[in-house]
This record gives structure tokens, sequence and C-alpha cells, in this order.
């Protein structure tokens, strides 16, 4: 499927479900990574997680249209277009769209690292899997000094 079919394939199901016309454009954008697609608010364009539709196929495509085509359509009429807003948990109930998208296999990262830290005042132990400045942060607990303990690498 390419940009063009896609489009069509927006147009259609705006008509079909929401009975509004989508007079913007919709299109693949390949970068996405953890997202199945995005309703961008200042050109109120479409964009589209291509992996999605090649591993989970067009049932899965037409559940993000439609969750896209929500917001879309929300934003023009200047109802409540967030997730949080009843508008569009209704809307989304109503055209039968999806909530989430399913999680592509091998695009999240995991961390391979552990940072363990140590309160130098109450030996409090902290484990984090960011390196933090112990310049700038103290213990939760007591506001004492940390120290920076050990490093794991984890497989």
């Amino acid at each position: 499927m390419n940009d063009f079919q896609l489009q069509e394939l927006v147009e259609e199901i705006s008509r079909d479900f929401f009975e509004w016309p989508f007079k913007h454009k919709a299109l693949f954008n390949p970068r996405l990574r953890t997202t199945g697609g995005r309703y961008l608010l200042r050109s109120h364009n479409i964009e589209i997680n291509p992996k999605q539709y090649e591993h989970f196929g067009m049932e899965a495509l037409v559940g993000i249209i439609k969750h896209e085509l929500c917001h879309y359509h929300l934003h023009i009429q200047k109802r409540g277009y967030r997730h949080i807003d009843k508008d569009f948990q209704e809307l989304l109930t109503k055209v039968d769209g999806t909530k989430y998208c399913g999680a592509i296999p091998g695009l999240r990262r995991t961390s391979k690292t552990l940072h363990v830290y140590t309160c130098t005042d109450c030996n409090t132990i902290f484990n984090r899997k960011r390196e933090i400045d112990t310049s700038k942060y103290v213990c939760g607990k007591c506001k004492g000094k940390i120290r920076k303990t050990k490093t794991f690498k984890t497989s």
C-alpha cells in the first residue's frame, strides 16, 4: 500500500464511519516506532506507521485510522480530542476504533545497564536504569549525599 491508497482509505473510512469528510493529508511515516499513528494538530494531517500494516494487516490499520480520525474530527469541531476526554472515548467506542496498537517485536529498546547508588548517611540503596549526576541529586529519605556504588551489565 502506498500513500495515495492510504489517502483514499482514510477518506473512505471518514465518510462511512464518521459521516464527515477528511480534507487533509494521510501518509505513511516509517520513522514512527512505538505508535500506530499520530494526528498533527497544526497541519491536521495524519501519519500512520507502515510497520503496523506490514505486521498486523488491514484490520489493525483500519482500527488505527479510526483512532486518528477521532482525534481529527473532534479537534476540527473544537470538542475534546484528547484520550482523557469523554467526547473522544465515546466517539472511539461508537466507530469501534482501537485504543492501543500491537507492539512490533524488536522495536522497543531495553536497558542493558543497571546503576547502583548508595546514600552516604542512611545507606539506602537506589537502582537506576539511567546514570544520574550525584552532584545534583540527594537521597529522597534523608537528603544525604549519594554516591555510585556499582554498575551491572545485563544481557
